[in-house]
């Protein structure tokens, strides 16, 4: 079985641990009701609407 000959430094783990914590921002649609940018499947902030109905009485 292969083992490493050298303890890996503290620096080297933690660069190696650092690429897994990197965030993607949030996906992004557009309301077909009104245009506006909102997240996938919620109701619209803008409007009130999903899923062409509205769900949410905006004045």
């Amino acid at each position: 079985m292969a083992v490493p000959k050298r303890k890996k430094g503290r620096s080297a783990t933690n660069h190696r641990r650092s690429a897994n914590m990197k965030l993607a921002p949030q996906g992004r649609s557009t309301c077909p009701q009104c245009g506006a940018v909102k997240l996938p499947h919620r109701v619209c902030p803008n409007c009130g609407h999903y899923r062409d109905r509205e769900v949410i009485v905006t004045e």
